[in-house]
């Protein structure tokens, strides 16, 4: 990193007090629901397009796309045996509108495991957001896709973090599901596992709609005008539960911060910027975005969902070494640790890329707790973060940027071998869940 040029330097060394970073997340959510194919995600859009003008990004542009646009009625959970009391909970997107009755089931963590352990024709299942230590965390669309296949009615989905916080998160990718859902909180969830011991039976109603809709995607470029670039991304979506202040606020706040240095150096390959729009309902804005590029002219992707938040940076490579090496490379010259996980998996946007074989890093960052924590409830909001991990996450994702598009401008970065891709999905032990939630490579069959 000695070869930065002045104006990198200086742009390094604006970033340690700069301001703007926080300003701009402050502005994000003040909007208070940044909902996919909503007004706030509209007005998110322009607030997103603005600040990489700002950046130094240029030629920054609107690319809208469909989507299935859900929207959130009235949600009643009900006990109706062996005693009648009603709970809080928040209807999961995508969830049709439904009135479904049955029997309580407390399928544990919700794994597919779990679940082909019980009888659950018929009944409401209850499930926690978390998964058993020791092996890979397990997401909501698994969880609920395989329980409603395997004969369930209706799902509920239980926070495993106390505070009276029901969870929220999407069902299904960009289509209603076919049975209806809803978040609990923790406390909640207690007594819906102990009344599913007493032989309980629960009522669960939801009033909500799916229609056509859009969202965009906010795109620019920076550096030289090369025949390869890189992507570097962030969705700036979030759920209406909440500010989104973690998930992504600090992710796109994080692009921003590294836009602007690297604006400021000497790039050997061009870069596209992209804010992605609906990633919470389906990485619908990814999809896009892979349809529309050349991805033959793609060399690599940085998404950067759940840099930010915590201290420490970790670098999801989804089984590519070259990207490993990059990353490593980063943390050795900076001293700063880079925890690097190799493992894939299909729940932020790199997906549609590394499905495509296009090798693919995500920068998340690390709490120490298993899960989402106040992600998808209504705790996420702006106090919760702290702006220097914010600002030393884009120098870092700014440099990590750098190196990948040095390397890929003098040998192609290998791409993703689908047969070493399956089995590292099926070593982790993924097809059951993705067969179930619809988004098993239909390829990989």
């Amino acid at each position: 990193m000695n070869d930065l040029s002045p104006a990198a330097r200086a742009a390094f060394a604006r970033t340690w007090t700069d301001g703007r970073p926080w300003e701009f997340l402050t502005q994000l959510t003040a909007l208070g629901d940044r909902m996919a194919g909503g007004d706030g995600d509209a007005r998110a859009g322009d607030i997103v397009a603005d600040a990489f003008a700002d950046a130094g990004v240029e030629h920054v542009e609107f690319d809208t796309f469909e989507m299935a646009h859900w929207t959130r009625g009235e949600t009643t959970l009900e006990l109706t045996a062996p005693d009648e009391r009603s709970f809080e909970a928040i209807a999961l997107p995508y969830s049709p509108a439904a009135d479904v009755s049955g029997p309580l089931v407390d399928a544990g963590y919700g794994t597919p495991a779990e679940i082909d352990d019980h009888d659950v024709e018929g009944a409401i299942v209850v499930a926690s957001t978390t998964t058993p230590e020791g092996g890979r965390f397990v997401h909501r669309v698994e969880k609920f896709n395989y329980a409603i296949d395997s004969g369930a009615k209706g799902f509920v989905f239980v926070n495993h973090v106390p505070g009276q916080l029901p969870p929220t998160g999407t069902l299904r990718y960009n289509e209603e599901a076919v049975a209806p859902a809803a978040g609990v909180s923790k406390e909640t969830g207690a007594w819906l596992r102990e009344y599913a011991t007493r032989g309980g039976e629960a009522r669960l109603t939801i009033d909500a709609s799916t229609e056509p809709g859009e969202s965009r995607n906010v795109v620019g470029r920076i550096g030289p005008d090369t025949d390869r670039e890189l992507v570097f991304c962030a969705h700036y979506d979030a759920h209406d539960t909440a500010e989104g202040a973690l998930d992504n606020g600090c992710g796109i706040t994080t692009v921003v911060t590294a836009a602007r240095i690297l604006a400021a150096m000497d790039l050997e390959l061009g870069i596209r910027v992209v804010g992605v729009g609906a990633e919470e309902v389906g990485l619908i804005g990814a999809e896009h975005l892979v349809e529309t590029l050349d991805l033959d002219g793609v060399a690599a992707v940085v998404n950067v969902d759940g840099a930010g938040r915590f201290r420490d940076l970790v670098a999801m490579t989804h089984s590519s070494d070259a990207m490993a090496d990059v990353a490593e490379t980063v943390a050795d010259e900076t001293r700063h640790p880079i925890r690097v996980e190799s493992e894939p998996h299909p729940f932020s946007d790199q997906w549609p890329f590394v499905r495509a074989g296009v090798p693919a890093v995500q920068l998340h960052s690390d709490s120490g707790e298993r899960g989402r924590g106040w992600g998808h409830t209504h705790a996420d909001t702006r106090d919760k973060v702290d702006d220097r991990n914010v600002r030393e996450h884009g120098m870092l994702a700014a440099l990590l940027v750098r190196e990948l598009a040095a390397a890929a401008a003098v040998d192609e970065i290998p791409r993703l071998d689908d047969d070493e891709l399956v089995a590292a999905f099926q070593q982790a032990d993924f097809e059951t869940g993705m067969k179930a939630a619809g988004i098993w490579p239909t390829e990989w069959e």
